[in-house]
């Protein structure tokens, strides 16, 4: 299922932006995210241009207040389902920014960044969650994850997604898995 870090159902589009992760990193954080470019309009390949350092910074206002941003995720999951991987689980994607959860800082070091395809008000699609859950439940073959979270939970305050619009209890009730794993507000207060 895995192989150096790449997942066997993910399309594979190696990103240039990633590093090392620091030595005896365990890799037992996932963090969700929601990304749309521009924000809010979904179906284009602007997310995937944008970790590939390919994206336009003419072709619309919104991108040129983030001409020259230098990002990844490990994962992007696109509305119907499609799964892309940008970044080897294995290395460091540049995702989580400054953050901190379960008594660590800089989050990046130690998760695997999962980026839906969606609008923090806006509800996520079924074949996002299947698609989700089927990429989450893979991840302990490999890696020792023991927490999932949002990135309003690793960055709160400078960050709001996956907001609102993602169901926690779902994702929780999919996978099956205890609520130790999951941020306690997401399962106790999740949905629109």
């Amino acid at each position: 299922m895995w192989q150096s870090g790449w997942y066997r159902f993910a399309r594979k589009m190696p990103s240039p932006n990633f590093g090392p992760r620091p030595v005896n990193a365990a890799v037992d954080l996932v963090v969700i995210h929601a990304i749309s470019l521009p924000p809010g309009q979904f179906g284009a390949d602007h997310v995937q241009q944008l970790f590939m350092n390919q994206l336009d910074w003419q072709a619309h206002p919104y991108f040129k207040t983030i001409e020259g941003l230098e990002v990844s995720s490990h994962f992007y999951i696109r509305r119907d389902g499609a799964l892309w991987q940008f970044v080897s689980a294995d290395d460091r994607a540049w995702h989580a920014g400054a953050s901190h959860y379960r008594g660590r800082v800089n989050c990046n070091d130690d998760a695997i960044g999962i980026e839906l395809e969606g609008a923090q008000d806006v509800p996520f699609e079924v074949p996002q969650y299947e698609t989700l859950s089927s990429l989450i439940a893979a991840l302990p073959a490999r890696y020792p994850i023991a927490h999932i979270a949002g990135h309003e939970h690793i960055a709160p305050g400078r960050k709001w997604d996956p907001g609102r619009g993602f169901d926690w209890v779902q994702l929780q009730q999919s996978l099956a898995w205890p609520a130790q794993y999951f941020p306690e507000v997401a399962v106790s207060s999740s949905g629109l």
